[in-house]
């Protein structure tokens, strides 16, 4: 397990090329198979991982909290993982892993951590269309383009903290999400995100303050669909800016990462007027030196509707 935490300290500072990191864990085995099959979360959301502490129950704790643990003088809550899943530990909650991302902390209690793989995205596909539940965000294929790859689900942690801890305030308040967005006619904003709660919520705030979108599932498809808008300006007589106010993008997503999105924009010189927000739960400074680096015009963090309205105004403004 020390190699694994050594390997999660020194892989995230790795800089972005359509590649990332994906720890490997295990939950038990499902009721169905039991099979015990292959998960995954991004490397960058994992601030440590740590033998299963003691935990101390909580009076009234929410189904599958197991109760919080003293991090050294940090409180944190423990999910257990494996029954939100619907999986059964054969030998127990051994390992915790430690996440930080959309602005809080917590454990998940797993049974047991694999290894960090290194993946292109373009191996990562999309679990909307698969048979995959609501709580797994996409496969990955281990093993490249090999017809005998290992696949691993990836989870929507921010599906699974929502499931389990439902919030007792709206997500877009119209009294104070702020003014309606002033934008050219005709023109849109390009949003590309691979969580369907995440583009719900995106889609909420948008017409909250009034601001026609298009909404895609992957940073390939955003890109597709920037192409596409930029030969129909064209055909019109018309720009890029006619058709495109600005970009909103994450940057975990299938096929192509944000930080490629991106890239690909601001190196093109059909595209580079085109502002791009870069709206993610990964937080810290190393991903926010990485936005800069790709030349993205903002930055701001998952989820509060009223600081991504007031980046939106400010940077479809200047």
């Amino acid at each position: 397990m020390s190699t694994v935490q050594h390997e999660v300290d020194e892989r995230t500072n790795l800089i972005s090329s359509n590649k990332f990191e994906l720890l490997l864990f295990r939950l038990g085995t499902d009721a169905v198979n039991e099979r015990s099959e292959l998960f995954g979360i991004n490397v960058f959301k994992v601030r440590e991982i740590v033998a299963m502490p003691e935990i101390t129950s909580v009076a009234g704790a929410l189904p599958h909290n197991l109760g919080v643990v003293n991090l050294r003088g940090q409180i944190i809550p423990v999910i257990d993982l494996p029954s939100v899943v619907g999986r059964k530990p054969s030998t127990g909650l051994n390992i915790m892993l430690v996440t930080e991302f959309a602005r809080s902390t917590q454990g998940f209690a797993v049974e047991s951590v694999e290894e960090i793989v290194r993946l292109d995205w373009r191996h990562v596909l999309s679990a909307e269309s698969s048979a995959a539940g609501g709580l797994v965000t996409s496969i990955a294929r281990l093993d490249g383009d090999s017809e005998e790859t290992r696949l691993a689900q990836v989870l929507d942690v921010e599906q699974i903290l929502r499931q389990i801890a439902p919030k007792d305030t709206k997500d877009v308040d119209s009294d104070t999400i702020g003014a309606k967005l002033k934008i050219k006619p005709g023109a849109v904003i390009l949003a590309a995100d691979d969580s369907a709660v995440a583009r719900g919520l995106i889609g909420q705030a948008l017409e909250a303050i009034g601001a026609p979108f298009i909404m895609c599932k992957t940073g390939k498809e955003a890109w597709e669909k920037l192409q596409a808008m930029h030969s129909a300006a064209t055909a019109e007589g018309k720009t890029i800016r006619d058709k495109v106010g600005l970009v909103l993008t994450d940057l975990e997503m299938p096929e192509m990462d944000g930080f490629t999105l991106t890239r690909n924009i601001k190196q093109d010189d059909r595209f580079k007027m085109v502002p791009v927000i870069i709206h993610s739960s990964l937080s810290g400074t190393t991903n926010e030196d990485h936005v800069r680096s790709v030349g993205a015009d903002a930055y701001v963090a998952k989820f509060v509707a009223e600081e991504l309205a007031a980046t939106i105004r400010e940077v479809i403004t200047h």
